[in-house]
C-alpha cells in the first residue's frame, strides 16, 4: 500500500533564473536515501486563489503513483502589480521495496498581473529534458490562447464539467488542436468520469448474439447529479456516435430525439437526481431493458438485464471514484488519442 505524501509545503523560494541550479542543491548529498523520478513533466494551470497550496496536495498524491517534474501555476491575472513568485520542493515516498524514497520535484510560481502573456515562457523554460509534457488547465480557458505553448504540449487535460458556456470553451480547445497540427491529445475530465458506467453498459452488447438489440433501442434514461448535465450530455454523445444516430431538434433541453439507422427514433430522457455524476442508466431495446446503477454500498455499478417491471438479481462491476486524484490518475495511466471523446462531442455539440 502506497505511502501518504510527506511533504505539502511550497518549499523553498527562489530566484527564477536560478531554478535549475537550486534544484541540484536540493538533490546534493541526498542519492543514497533518495531517488529523484520524472516520467513525465505535468504542469498545473489555474486562477483560484489559494490553488498553489491545494493543487501542491494534489500533486503530492498523483505523485505516489506517477513520478514527474511537477510545475504547479496559480495566476491572478486582475493584479496591478506584475511579478512571480517561484519555490522548489519534492514529494518523497518510500519504494514498493521499503528500501529508499522515490521523489518527484515541484516547481511552483504565483504570476501577478500578464498571465497569459507570462505563461509559455514559464512553463517552457522549466520542462525536464524531452520528457512528454502534459498540460492540467483548471477552469475556463482564454480566448486568445498564445499559439507557441500549444506545440509543446502532448495531452491536454481539462474538466468541461467546470465550464459556463461548453459551445464556446470547445471551440477554444478545438483552436489549441489546429494549432498543434492535431498532435495535441485532448483530455476531458468530464469524459473519464462516464469511463466505468459506459464499460458497463457496452458489456451487455460484447457477444455477437446481443448485437441484433442495438438496431432495437428505442428508449433511454440518464439520471444525472445536479450540475453534472453536460456529463449526461457526453454519455449521450458516445451512444449517437456509436450507433450512428443523428440528433433531432426538441423543445426541451429534458427529452432529446435521435433517429437511428434504420430511421428508427429513439427518446432520451435527462433527468436529474442526487447521487453519482451519471447515477443510473436505463436502456430499452425490444422487450429488454438494460440497467447500469451506482450501488448504495460503495464505488460499485450494479448491472442487470430483464424485461421492463422485472426485478432481475444485478451483478457487480467497479464505478471508480470521481475525485480529482483518481481522474487524474486514470487519465495519465493512458496513451493513444481520444478519437471516441471528439465524435461524441461531435454528435451533441447542436444540442448543448
Amino acid at each position: 500500500m502506497p505511502a501518504a505524501a510527506e511533504i505539502y509545503s511550497l518549499g523553498a523560494p527562489v530566484e527564477i533564473g536560478s531554478i535549475e541550479k537550486e534544484l541540484k542543491k536540493l538533490w546534493q548529498g541526498r542519492e543514497g536515501a533518495m531517488t529523484r523520478a520524472s516520467l513525465m513533466n505535468l504542469a498545473v494551470y489555474s486562477e483560484e486563489a489559494g490553488s498553489l497550496n491545494k493543487n501542491t496536495q494534489l500533486m503530492a498524491k498523483i505523485a505516489e503513483n506517477h513520478a514527474c517534474r511537477a510545475i504547479v501555476i496559480e495566476a491572478d491575472c486582475r493584479s496591478e502589480e506584475n511579478r512571480v513568485g517561484a519555490w522548489i520542493s519534492a514529494h518523497c515516498h518510500v519504494s514498493r521495496t521499503g528500501k529508499k524514497q522515490v521523489c518527484s520535484e515541484q516547481i511552483s510560481f504565483l504570476l501577478k498581473g500578464g498571465c497569459t502573456t507570462q505563461l509559455p515562457s514559464i512553463i517552457l523554460s522549466n520542462l525536464d529534458s524531452d520528457l512528454p509534457f502534459y498540460l492540467w488547465w483548471q477552469g475556463e480557458l482564454h480566448d486568445p490562447m498564445d499559439a507557441q505553448l500549444w506545440e509543446w504540449v502532448d495531452r491536454f487535460i481539462y474538466d468541461s464539467h467546470d465550464w459556463k458556456d461548453f459551445p464556446a470553451q470547445m471551440a477554444l480547445v478545438e483552436t489549441a488542436h489546429r494549432e498543434a497540427k492535431q498532435r495535441l491529445v485532448l483530455c476531458d475530465l468530464n469524459w473519464t468520469r462516464v469511463d466505468h458506467v459506459r464499460f458497463a453498459l457496452a458489456q451487455f452488447f460484447d457477444h455477437p448474439a446481443s448485437h441484433h438489440r442495438l438496431a432495437k433501442i428505442s428508449k433511454v434514461r440518464i439520471d444525472f447529479a445536479p450540475a453534472f448535465r453536460s456529463t449526461a450530455f457526453l454519455f449521450t454523445g458516445w451512444l449517437g456516435a456509436q450507433l450512428d444516430w443523428q440528433p433531432e431538434k426538441t423543445s426541451s433541453p429534458d427529452k432529446l430525439r435521435f433517429t437511428g439507422r434504420a430511421g428508427r427514433t429513439v427518446e432520451v430522457e435527462l433527468r436529474e437526481r442526487e447521487g453519482q455524476p451519471i447515477h443510473e442508466i436505463a436502456l430499452t431495446a425490444g422487450d429488454a431493458e438494460f440497467l447500469v446503477t451506482h450501488a448504495e454500498c460503495g464505488d460499485l455499478l450494479e448491472v442487470s438485464r430483464g424485461k421492463p417491471g422485472e426485478n432481475p438479481i444485478p451483478q457487480l462491476m467497479p464505478a471508480g471514484k470521481h475525485d480529482s486524484v483518481n481522474l487524474m490518475s486514470e487519465e495519465l495511466m493512458r496513451g493513444g488519442p481520444h478519437h471516441v471523446y471528439l465524435r461524441a462531442v461531435n454528435c451533441v455539440r447542436d444540442l448543448l
